[in-house]
């Protein structure tokens, strides 16, 4: 990393109230967003023999992967793992907070939009131009994974622990029949049995939906993460192959680093690492931020100045 100014310091801003024309050194390669001249690889990630078995299970017995453990570990980071080297395309991801509901990770029927647009259409004597049913569906990741396709899609579903109570137990119909209904479609009538929706995906062609049913073919590699915030229910659990990612040893984070920064990193490691494994023990930290400081040392940034390593490896855990 090129890290300095024009004047050899690392800092762009000083908080000195001076405006001054400033270049933005490269980011770290897990920061870089947009439309780059060369496609970006994807974050390296790497976990041991025993987890990727786990995952292995789940895939062969096309069940969900309930992944588990502190954060940090790399449970989200999972499923863009394993998109990648199935060649599986996009992620499809349901981020879960205490709001969401079954219904808007598989479908949202927008009726307000149609009566507007038909109302719209009728005033101008437009009937004959009025948008179709279909034009107001749009399946959610949920609903997208279940398409049949001839692969299937990753779903991630994460943080599930923070959705309602009742969100596991409402979730255990579709991962056993692998399908579901829109009802909005199923009552229409026989001459309209085919409507074209359109999926959760960026520019994503409409797809058919035969009397209001979508049914996969190929059950989508489904990965829930949980921060063990609360339990779940048995029936739930017993649909799922549980892995539980381990806090990463001194050994595979040097790997990760390297991995992530190239082995020059290592140079920067000596010493950042064992601080992070001392900090790690009586206080929960994630493995990006010893990227994150191992990034700085490398590009000739002192982490020792006035508490700067403590903003960067500062406990997940507790009160701020």
């Amino acid at each position: 990393m090129n890290g300095t100014t024009d004047d050899g310091d690392w800092r762009l801003f000083r908080g000195d109230g001076t405006a001054r024309d400033t270049v933005f050194p490269e980011p770290p390669p897990w920061r870089r967003f947009g439309d780059a001249p060369q496609p970006q690889a994807p974050r390296p990630y790497l976990i041991g023999r025993a987890e990727s078995d786990v995952v292995n299970a789940a895939l062969h017995l096309r069940r969900p992967l309930l992944v588990t453990g502190h954060p940090g570990t790399g449970k989200s980071s999972l499923a863009r793992a394993i998109a990648h080297e199935l060649n599986l395309g996009r992620v499809l991801t349901w981020p879960v907070n205490s709001r969401s509901a079954l219904q808007d990770a598989l479908y949202r029927y927008d009726a307000i939009g149609r009566l507007r647009e038909t109302a719209l259409h009728r005033d101008r004597g437009e009937q004959s131009l009025e948008p179709g049913i279909g034009s107001f569906v749009r399946l959610g990741p949920l609903g997208t994974a279940l398409l049949p396709n001839a692969r299937p899609r990753v779903l991630l579903i994460d943080e599930l622990d923070k959705g309602d109570v009742d969100l596991p137990n409402d979730l255990l119909a579709v991962f056993e029949d692998g399908s579901f209904e829109i009802p909005e479609l199923a009552r229409l009538p026989r001459e309209q049995s085919e409507v074209q929706v359109f999926p959760d995906d960026p520019d994503g062609a409409p797809v058919p939906v035969v009397r209001g049913r979508v049914c996969c073919t190929q059950f989508p590699v489904v990965i829930i993460t949980s921060n063990g915030e609360r339990d779940f229910p048995p029936a739930f659990l017993r649909r799922c192959v549980r892995l539980d990612l381990p806090d990463p040893d001194e050994q595979r984070l040097r790997e990760i680093v390297i991995a992530h920064l190239g082995e020059d990193a290592l140079d920067a490691v000596d010493g950042l690492l064992q601080d992070f494994l001392a900090r790690r023990a009586p206080g929960e930290l994630a493995t990006d931020q010893l990227l994150n400081a191992v990034f700085l040392r490398a590009g000739g940034v002192d982490l020792g100045a006035e508490g700067l390593l403590d903003a960067v490896l500062h406990r997940l855990g507790g009160a701020v």
